[in-house]
């Protein structure tokens, strides 16, 4: 039997930020679908290329979240990777503005550990967090986040003069 869609939720700034792998991933993408909406995302950003959702079914992911009133960021980096375009500074304040109402953020890739691991350790930055507390905290709700040295780098830049 295949593992089930699971969220990985815990607090960020005021207010809720969880890290997930993409939606039809192990399963049917209308039943993880389901577990997502139930969830009741405020803003989900996909880690994912276009191709990988395509080839599991989710191809109309951003759509179907736009119909259902959800702000959705495309935010594609190639497995293992980080960033080549940076549409960060953006990403950042969209996250922030939905922290600061108490809002929740979903970040996935495809397996909901490296790509998803780094935008999140520096969502958590960027929400004021010290970076080796907010990793150890991240770890304990996802053990896999981040999975390689320049994945950690990205996640580790310093944002404070733009912070919100």
């Amino acid at each position: 039997m295949l593992d089930a869609f699971a969220i990985y939720d815990f607090p960020c700034g005021n207010g809720t930020l969880a890290i997930s792998p993409m939606p039809g991933r192990t399963r049917h993408y209308y039943t993880d679908w389901l577990h997502l909406m139930a969830w009741k995302p405020n803003l989900v950003v996909t880690m994912t290329l276009q191709a990988e959702l395509d080839r599991k079914g989710a191809g109309t992911l951003g759509a179907d979240l736009t119909n259902e009133g959800i702000e959705w960021v495309h935010f594609p980096v190639p497995d293992m990777g980080v960033p080549l375009k940076d549409h960060w500074s953006e990403t950042r304040k969209q996250a922030l503005r939905t922290f600061n109402v108490g809002g929740k953020v979903l970040v996935h890739c495809f397996g909901g550990c490296g790509r998803s691991g780094m935008i999140c350790l520096r969502l958590m930055i960027a929400a004021g967090e010290e970076p080796q507390a907010a990793l150890a905290r991240l770890r304990r709700a996802r053990p896999c986040a981040i999975e390689t040295d320049a994945q950690m780098d990205w996640a580790t830049q310093d944002d404070a003069p733009e912070r919100l």
